[in-house]
Formats: structure tokens, sequence, C-alpha cells
């Protein structure tokens, strides 16, 4: 899948409606080397050019990513979706890209992978829309359930681009983070 034949047809949502429960406090508002969090994936996600929202509220709460994913399905104007979490500061443009390119036409999903688990980065098409109403229904969060009943494509991240997907969940994950990058002050 070329980039310019999917410009106007992929379309980007971080998703930013959490609780941040494990981190105690909105990871998408922490500041990490001179943006938040949230600024750091918005600007990872423009850098495509392709059209970027941030999804705050989920129509269906307490019901983990997949409130979110829901949400901008049903609003979406778009084919395809991209769905990135507001805590992965390290995302590239490179990697959103590549994840585009993966897409093939008959597949509903593809989701980037590393150690053996799927997670964010993704693609859903809008088509999939029933599939993530239907795991609402049945109580079935997990984004790994997702992956499996969409028989999804992947894209495996080789080692030394696993940092790009790694998110900022929990206070030792922040602390971890600025250690790794030099910075000391919230």
């Amino acid at each position: 899948m070329e980039h310019n034949s999917t410009r106007d047809r992929i379309a980007i949502s971080i998703l930013s409606g959490g609780l941040s429960t494990r981190m105690g406090r909105d990871k998408s508002r922490l500041r990490f080397r001179g943006r938040t969090l949230l600024g750091h994936v918005r600007a990872a996600a423009k850098a495509t050019g392709w059209p970027v929202r941030i999804i705050r509220r989920d129509a269906v709460p307490e019901c983990g990513p997949l409130g979110g994913v829901y949400t901008a399905l049903k609003t979406s104007r778009a084919e395809v979706e991209l769905f990135l979490p507001c805590d992965m500061p390290f995302i590239s443009s490179k990697l959103l890209k590549d994840l585009a390119r993966r897409l093939r036409p008959k597949q509903r999903a593809v989701f980037a992978t590393a150690g053996g688990k799927v997670g964010f980065p993704f693609l859903l098409r809008s088509a999939a829309l029933p599939v993530v109403e239907k795991q609402i229904h049945a109580k079935q969060f997990s984004l790994q359930a997702l992956a499996e009943t969409l028989h999804t494509g992947l894209l495996r991240l080789s080692k030394d681009r696993t940092m790009e997907i790694w998110n900022i969940n929990t206070p030792a994950d922040w602390r971890k983070a600025r250690r790794f990058h030099g910075h000391t002050t919230l």
C-alpha cells in the first residue's frame, strides 16, 4: 500500500481517554524532553501527513482502549484508522508509515508486535467496527483478543525498534524513561 494512495484513506486517532490509574495522574500531560507525552505522539502522527485527532472521551467508558477504538471507528470518515496511545513518546512517523504499508487489501487490521504480543500502534479498517462492538458487549477488552478475532496482519519489530513502542504506564516506567534520556525533573 503506497503512501500516496492512502493519504485520503488513513486517519490517526490518539487515545487519551483513559483513567491513568497505574500512573496516578494524567499521563498525557507529563512533560518529557520539552513536550508532553501526548505532544510527542501528536508530532510523530502529524509528520505522516495524515489527519490526526485525539480521542479524549470514550463513548463506552471503562473498557480500556477498546472504548477509544469504538469511539474513533464510530465517528471516522476514513477507511482506515491508525491507533496510538497518548503515552508512547518514542514512536516515529517512519514506524507508522511502515505499519500502513503492511496493510493488505483484504485485511481488516495490522498490529505492531514485539516479543510475541500485539499492541499499539495498530490499524483497523472502519469495517472492523462490528467486531469491536461485539467484543465490548462480550466484555472482552483485550487488544490481543481483538487481533486474534480479526486474523490480523503483523509488523514484527526488531529488537532495536522496540523502544519506539514502549509506553509509560507507571511511575517506575516514568522514572526509567527520564533516566534513560538523562532527564531528571518532572
